[in-house]
């Protein structure tokens, strides 16, 4: 295990990243899908109860589908029935060519890879849907290990499960403080956060604003995830005590 003095001098070895908002721009086919599902189960688009559930859906951008649909529909039935309505929804979408890569994202995984740290990709969907956004990409390469919360023993975000899971599986670091998480909303700062990775940085081309990223424990905010391999660079270069600043700019 490593020292608290060997810390400072290791290398963040492990990055796990989020997917749409963060490396995956899908124009908000998210909210689309969502009232693709309600309206198979009976909430008409415009209601009152139609536009309660998109804000709930819009505040919990990042949690596991499943877990959102069980909050909104309440039996299990109902929630399954909504979650594959989604699901299906949203991977028409991205087979009539909805989703693209951020700019500059694929790069950034390219360069994390070529300075010998692994990567690994994370999404609140099912693994169908995120099969078949890797496919549209072409990412079905990119990185080594796709994690769903299935993979992780079925909790998504916020809790910090894929983190851990990515951090067991790989073996890439001995200190899960030496994992850099990168995400667009909340949740996923607090699944950074409770993993205990040193890194937690939120981008700006998804779901959240400054704020709420940093009320949710990001230590630094970033205009997209192609400024991550910099941001790793400068933390190493500082050492231990800089990974405890907040972001103030």
């Amino acid at each position: 295990m490593t020292s608290p003095t060997d810390i400072t001098r290791d290398p963040f070895r492990l990055v796990v990243l989020d997917m749409a908002g963060t490396t995956v721009a899908d124009g908000g086919l998210v909210e689309q899908a969502f009232s693709a599902a309600s309206q198979r189960l009976g909430i008409r688009p415009g209601s009152d109860e139609h536009a309660r559930q998109l804000a709930y859906v819009r505040a919990t951008m990042g949690e596991s589908k499943i877990s959102v649909f069980r909050h909104l529909f309440g039996d299990e039935d109902r929630a399954q029935r909504a979650n594959t309505a989604f699901e299906e929804a949203y991977g028409e979408l991205v087979d009539a060519g909805r989703v693209a890569p951020v700019p500059g994202a694929r790069e950034a995984v390219e360069r994390l890879a070529s300075e010998g740290r692994t990567v690994v990709l994370t999404t609140g969907f099912a693994r169908p849907t995120q099969d078949a956004i890797l496919a549209a990409l072409g990412w079905q390469d990119l990185v080594p290990l796709t994690l769903c919360p299935a993979d992780a023993g079925g909790r998504g975000r916020p809790f910090p499960d894929m983190v851990l899971a990515a951090f067991l599986r790989t073996g890439a670091v001995d200190d899960v403080r030496r994992t850099a998480v990168a995400g667009d909303t909340s949740y996923d700062m607090l699944s950074g956060v409770r993993s205990g990775a040193g890194i937690v940085a939120g981008v700006l081309t998804g779901a959240h604003d400054k704020g709420r990223l940093t009320r949710h424990g990001a230590t630094h905010v970033l205009g997209s995830v192609a400024e991550l391999p910099d941001l790793i660079a400068r933390a190493e270069a500082a050492g231990l005590p800089d990974l405890a600043a907040r972001a103030e700019a």
